[in-house]
């Protein structure tokens, strides 16, 4: 393109010239001592108005942690407020177009999470490329970092619908729903969309050419991957369900079933299924970091250029 010259490749991240202690450790502390403090206000006082505290810290704790910790360990040329605007900018961006593409294209199926893989991660990945388009950079390193961001922004804003959705119980506020959410959905944040999207991300940018994101075969077999490690993980739980009643129900059980209600599990159902589920997860966590292991061990230097000037305002 006009415009563009080619400047020495940035491979790998810039020294520090001073030394300057990481941020992260501190907001994890901080904002886990707020969250912690702010459960126990709310549980002694009974105040509801405190439950929105309660949501925004609990669900933007992890993946802001995550975002800081990314950016200072790799990308502090990048700037912090391009961060951020990838972190809030496009996480929004994110869940809105997922809400709306699911709402209108998606309907209880078999396959509807394999449509949820697919939109979401569609979403996320048109996402990053609206927020990074100006962002003269390239190479798998800046896509991972940028990728990671608009992932942990997207769980973010999602974890506080679902804990919002978790306080409501039948009778009235249940703010031990909403813990037990946040706390299970910041544990797996990290390994869920911040993964995927990281991924995503860097073969993104490691394919960009000249300022120009291409969606050449590597990156849509990379997006279908990940879509595909989304809906295995949005899957876990069914596929729990049936392993259990496939290996265990009794005959009384599936008698019930057959006239049209629903059996109770036993208290040997009940574990066994929470052990498959959660090695379900662990299982698709596992595959999906040894993918960003292979993806970085197998970046090699080369002479293309991973950043070039800003384009003019």
């Amino acid at each position: 393109m006009s415009g563009y010259r080619n400047t020495p490749r940035i491979s790998e991240p810039r020294a520090r010239t001073a030394a300057r202690p990481a941020q992260w450790p501190r907001i994890l502390l901080i904002g886990l001592l707020l969250w912690i403090a702010t459960v126990a206000v709310t549980f002694l006082t009974g105040n509801s108005n405190l439950v929105p505290t309660v949501v925004l810290l609990g669900s933007f704790l992890v993946p802001s942690t995550v975002t800081v910790w990314a950016y200072e360990r790799y990308a502090a040329d990048l700037g912090a407020d391009r961060i951020f605007a990838c972190f809030g900018i496009g996480g929004i961006i994110g869940v809105l177009g997922a809400s709306v593409l699911e709402t209108y294209l998606l309907s209880p199926s078999v396959w509807m999470y394999v449509g949820v893989g697919l939109i979401e991660e569609a979403v996320k990945l048109a996402a990053l490329v609206m927020v990074s388009r100006r962002l003269r950079v390239s190479g798998l390193r800046y896509g991972l970092v940028l990728g990671a961001t608009v992932g942990a922004g997207f769980a973010a804003f999602e974890s506080a619908g679902y804990a919002f959705n978790a306080v409501l119980g039948i009778q009235g506020l249940s703010l031990r729903n909403l813990v037990e959410t946040e706390i299970l959905r910041g544990v797996l944040a990290p390994v869920g969309h911040v993964l995927w999207t990281a991924i995503l991300g860097g073969v993104l940018f490691r394919e960009r050419r000249a300022g120009r994101f291409r969606f050449t075969p590597p990156v849509l077999f990379t997006y279908l991957g990940v879509a595909l490690l989304h809906a295995l993980w949005d899957s876990t739980s069914g596929i729990a369900v049936w392993l259990v009643a496939r290996t265990t129900a009794a005959d009384w059980q599936r008698a019930l079933f057959e006239l049209g209600y629903m059996p109770g599990p036993t208290a040997e159902q009940a574990h066994l299924y929470t052990l498959y589920d959660t090695a379900g997860l662990v299982v698709v966590s596992l595959g999906g970091l040894l993918w960003l292991r292979l993806l970085v061990r197998s970046e090699r230097p080369s002479p293309i250029p991973a950043q070039y000037p800003a384009a003019p305002a």
